[in-house]
């Protein structure tokens, strides 16, 4: 590595990260096409490395394979240019406006990944490969958030990759493989375990990771036994491990579909049908209805298929999901918090939002014990942030600990100086400070003035946990005893059973 890419934020990392910094030291200049197992890829030169854009791991999953297992690609002998970003899954935003950039991509070839290596030439260096969010229904790997400049700098390897999405990737569907979203995962990390070594990284360090649905990836993964092997430590940021569903509830959403739409859930009737209107049968599905003929909030997810994966949540808290595997997940403080204010300024939407339905029926005395000092609005939107995120998170890093699995939680407590995002630690405004891109396009509208010191700690900690499955010295694991959670309120501290309140509400 470059003498100038040792710098000032390098050195926070310690020994682990100078070691890596040393190991790319000798080497020969770097090169910016790779032999792949399918063929040669170009990539494009950067300050911090190289990143290879939009390579394929599977062929387009059209015609036949529209609904299939992912099949890998045919093999090339010219170069492929891999320099900008292929398609992506996602057809439209899932709103007007999202907190992350998420750029749509049109095209076919939508299961590729990303890769961002500080040198092919180099060897044994420790790689993130990251699963975005966007409700199992929306997201881009393409995301300027998702760069890995900073990971490159500081010695690690990153792969974005791309999925399925909706239901093509999770609609239960006869005469087709549950859970193809999952598949494609799994394919991505089989390429990676085959090929990330001629990119400088070490299959043998593999960390998957991923935030809001990227990060109910992960907690799926852990649980799905094909995928055993194929990494060895995960993040799960602001995760939603209340997936995956058990398969009533996997078959019931494939029921209603059916119900909503008059089109039978088989891949046979599905497969010919055009992307948009696969996209308006969406659509239909997910409209508000009355009771249970509204699809539950990520209904479209990964489900305990009883082939893929064996068992929902629940199962998984108590027999622990991907035994020894070190997890580091968290939340941050006010996930959906925003959720509440626009519902109550506009109280038609309130029983249309499936946002709103995920913290009716919250126990409001107790939640003013666990909050003290919130008004109705604010308690409102901790439900919604409590139900969906923060708790079962809580309960994961309880169950994890309690079964003696190595475990580290954390709570995002910075809150942002940008108009609308102002006094709130909202869904998504930690990954800028994780991948320390506080520059990075968007960053500024949604977080403000970000302090810089926060970023270097918050990204330190990961940088040390992608490379020794620990996120260093001053954040000790969660255990049943002490309860450690770092909170990344300032450059981080540790608090000691900082969530006692809230165990009422949570447990």
């Amino acid at each position: 590595m470059p003498a100038a890419h040792i710098t000032r934020r390098t050195a926070l990392l310690g020994a682990g990260a100078l070691a890596l910094a040393a190991a790319c030291s000798t080497e020969r200049p770097a090169s910016d096409t790779v032999q792949t197992t399918y063929g040669p890829v170009r990539g494009v030169r950067r300050d911090t490395g190289i990143a290879f854009l939009g390579v394929p791991f599977a062929r387009p999953p059209v015609g036949e394979l529209r609904f299939a297992a992912p099949v890998p690609p045919a093999p090339w002998t010219e170069t492929l240019a891999c320099t900008a970003y292929g398609p992506t899954a996602q057809r439209s935003l899932m709103g007007e406006v999202t907190t992350i950039p998420e750029p749509s991509i049109p095209g076919e070839a939508i299961l590729t990944l990303n890769v961002f290596t500080p040198a092919p030439s180099a060897r044994g260096l420790p790689v993130l490969v990251w699963i975005h969010g966007g409700g199992f229904v929306a997201g881009s790997p393409a995301s300027p958030w998702y760069d890995g400049a900073a990971f490159n700098r500081d010695g690690v390897v990153l792969v974005s990759v791309g999925y399925r999405l909706g239901i093509d990737g999770f609609l239960h569907l006869d005469g087709a493989p549950d859970n193809r979203g999952v598949l494609d995962w799994i394919a991505a990390l089989q390429w990676v375990r085959d090929n990330i070594e001629t990119f400088g990284g070490d299959p043998a360090k593999v960390t998957v990771g991923g935030q809001s649905a990227g990060g109910g990836a992960v907690w799926a993964l852990m649980a799905a036994p094909s995928a055993r092997g194929l990494f060895r430590a995960g993040i799960c940021a602001s995760g939603a491990v209340t997936q995956p569903n058990d398969l009533a509830a996997g078959r019931a959403v494939a029921d209603l579909f059916t119900r909503r739409t008059g089109v039978p859930a088989t891949a046979a009737a599905l497969r010919a049908m055009p992307e948009d209107t696969v996209l308006d049968l969406q659509a239909t599905l997910q409209a508000p209805g009355p009771g249970s003929e509204t699809v539950p909030m990520l209904g479209l997810a990964p489900f305990a298929d009883g082939e893929l994966i064996h068992e929902a949540t629940p199962a998984l808290l108590k027999n622990g999901a991907g035994g020894n595997i070190p997890l580091l997940l968290g939340f941050t403080r006010h996930e959906f918090n925003m959720a509440a204010t626009m519902l109550a300024q506009n109280p038609g939407a309130a029983a249309a939002s499936p946002l709103a339905s995920a913290g009716r029926g919250a126990d409001m005395d107790a939640y003013r014990v666990a909050y003290p000092g919130a008004d109705a609005t604010e308690l409102a939107g901790q439900a919604i942030s409590d139900t969906i995120i923060r708790g079962p998170s809580f309960q994961v890093a309880e169950a994890r600990s309690g079964l003696g699995l190595p475990t580290w939680l954390y709570e995002f407590d910075w809150t942002s100086t940008a108009p609308g995002y102002r006094g709130l630690a909202a869904h998504c405004l930690d990954l800028p400070f994780a991948f320390d891109l506080l520059r990075a396009p968007g960053v500024a509208e949604v977080e403000g003035e970000p302090p810089q010191a926060l970023a270097d700690a918050v990204h330190a900690s990961w940088v040390a946990f992608i490379a020794d499955n620990d996120p260093g010295p001053n954040w000790p694991r969660y255990t049943p005893e002490k309860r450690h959670t770092m909170i990344w309120s300032d450059q981080g501290h540790i608090e000691s059973d900082p969530f006692a309140r809230h165990r009422q509400i949570w447990i």
